[in-house]
């Protein structure tokens, strides 16, 4: 414990902050865990006791919080303990379910929790995602989710989404079936007031909010109608040199009113093609990458085999994330013309000899991390609109042997973490691998990241990987 943090040196502050970092976690474990014992003293059921008022005169009752596999607990036995956690006593009750949850039906989770590996809130969400689960099916989301526990909050509960429905199917699609009967638009009307009140949040002065719920491929479908046609309306606006430019999200805003009118669509698109005194080659430089009139979309579907050799129930689709395989046929049936591209195989690498990372490789790097490399980040590169930038883990020396640039040495960084990594002093990162990275920071910290998230380890560990940071690149080579 440091007595007066203004005495203390850089190193002690940092240490002393991943110190407290652990301590946090160990201390919400610690509520759990009091809130467990206090409900296994009030397990036994309050009926049974003499005297006790029934039920029906609104005596005390056991109550299950928890899934399917949880004990039962005294309901008014949770007042006085809501009175000592200064809170109500729902949130009592839901902090006991979770608890449940998680020591009866996530057991390995829980383990890995109370060993500070991961921040509690997290495995108290996915405990709520799946407690409709049964005590049988809720074990493939334990495996998966304990094995994750190091990855980013993000990606641990991406991976409890996925599970939850890989373990029931067909309660799944009951709820895409629901939310099918509930699609709708809505345009709200202003609120009194709202039109004079500064909350950007809620002023609604000139401008109105559309609400809409659709089919997936719908959405889809017009998210990349309006999408290119933005493009084509930023490209041909008559804006003056000197004026700031709009952003996109303005250019997307414009479109999709504009598609109230499908003729002034149709007669903008026709206008810019049809532009006079343009040769052939000046037109087609003019046309946005895409034709906002046959709108395309770019489907990366992820699909594993099970035991038996035969296709999983589930798929993972980029920027979209895990559905059912009727969902994925119903996305791919929308669109008249299909391509399909070979599969990446992640296994191989190749490596060449200018400084460019080529594009195969940069697309197997992020299929490979699916996010920033950087200890403990949570950037996501299908999450995002900016492309990470491949950077060379060992940096690239134009008089250096060939075969520098590839998989052995690729470092996908979102740009305020290269920035981090390039212009503060003292951050080293060497490559084990296609997928495994260590770290070193400016005063003394070490992290290992693999695709499973990172881990800190310590000065000794991290000099015993170095030994094997140093990979051929035909190693790797294709």
């Amino acid at each position: 414990m440091i007595s007066d943090l203004s005495d203390a040196t850089p190193e002690q502050l940092l240490h002393a902050a991943e110190d407290s970092v652990r301590e946090a976690r160990l201390l919400e474990v610690r509520k759990l865990e009091l809130l467990l014992a206090w409900a296994d003293l009030h397990s036994g059921d309050p009926q049974t006791e003499p005297d006790a008022v029934p039920v029906r005169y609104g005596g005390p009752r056991l109550i299950t919080l928890g899934g399917d596999g949880t004990p039962e607990v005294a309901d008014l036995a949770l007042v006085e303990m809501a009175i000592a956690r200064h809170e109500h006593v729902l949130s009592t009750r839901g902090a006991l379910a979770d608890a449940f949850d998680l020591r009866h039906r996530l057991p390995q989770t829980w383990a890995g929790v109370r060993e500070g590996r991961c921040e509690v809130w997290v495995v108290r969400r996915v405990a709520r995602m799946s407690r409709t689960l049964d005590r049988h099916q809720i074990r493939i989301v334990d495996e998966a989710v304990a094995a994750a526990l190091d990855e980013s909050p993000s990606r641990i509960l991406a991976i409890a989404e996925a599970k939850v429905i890989e373990a029931d199917p067909a309660a799944h699609q009951a709820r895409v079936e629901k939310n099918q009967q509930d699609k709708g638009v809505w345009y709200p009307k202003p609120r009194p007031g709202s039109q004079v009140d500064d909350n950007d949040a809620v002023n609604t002065a000139g401008v109105g909010t559309v609400f809409a719920r659709l089919d997936e491929a719908d959405t889809l479908a017009h998210q990349h109608t309006v999408d290119d046609l933005a493009a084509a309306l930023a490209e041909h606006a008559d804006v003056p040199d000197s004026a700031e430019p709009l952003s996109m999200d303005h250019w997307r805003a414009e479109a999709f009113a504009m598609l109230a009118d499908p003729a002034a669509v149709l007669a903008f698109l026709n206008g810019i093609n049809d532009t006079p005194g343009t040769s052939e080659v000046e037109e087609v430089a003019q046309q946005p990458s895409r034709d906002p009139r046959n709108p395309t979309a770019e489907l990366i579907v992820h699909i594993s085999l099970t035991d038996t050799g035969a296709l999983g129930p589930l798929a993972r689709i980029e920027n979209l994330g895990p559905r059912l395989l009727t969902q994925v046929r119903n996305l791919l049936h929308r669109h008249a013309t299909i391509t399909v591209q070979p599969v990446i195989d992640l296994h191989t690498g190749r490596s060449v000899n200018g400084y460019e990372h080529p594009t195969d490789v940069k697309h197997r790097t992020q299929l490979r991390t699916v996010g920033d490399v950087f200890p403990h980040a949570t950037g996501l590169f299908n999450r995002n609109g900016r492309t990470p930038d491949h950077d060379h883990t060992t940096p690239y020396d134009k008089h250096g042997p060939p075969g520098q640039t590839g998989d052995h040495n690729d470092t996908p960084l979102t740009r305020h973490h290269h920035r981090a990594k390039t212009h503060v002093p003292g951050y080293t990162v060497m490559q084990l691998g296609p997928d495994k990275w260590i770290w070193g920071t400016p005063h003394g910290l070490y992290r290992l990241v693999t695709g499973g998230g990172t881990t800190a380890i310590t000065r000794a560990e991290y000099q015993l990987h170095a030994q094997d940071a140093i990979v051929p690149a035909d190693d790797y080579a294709a």
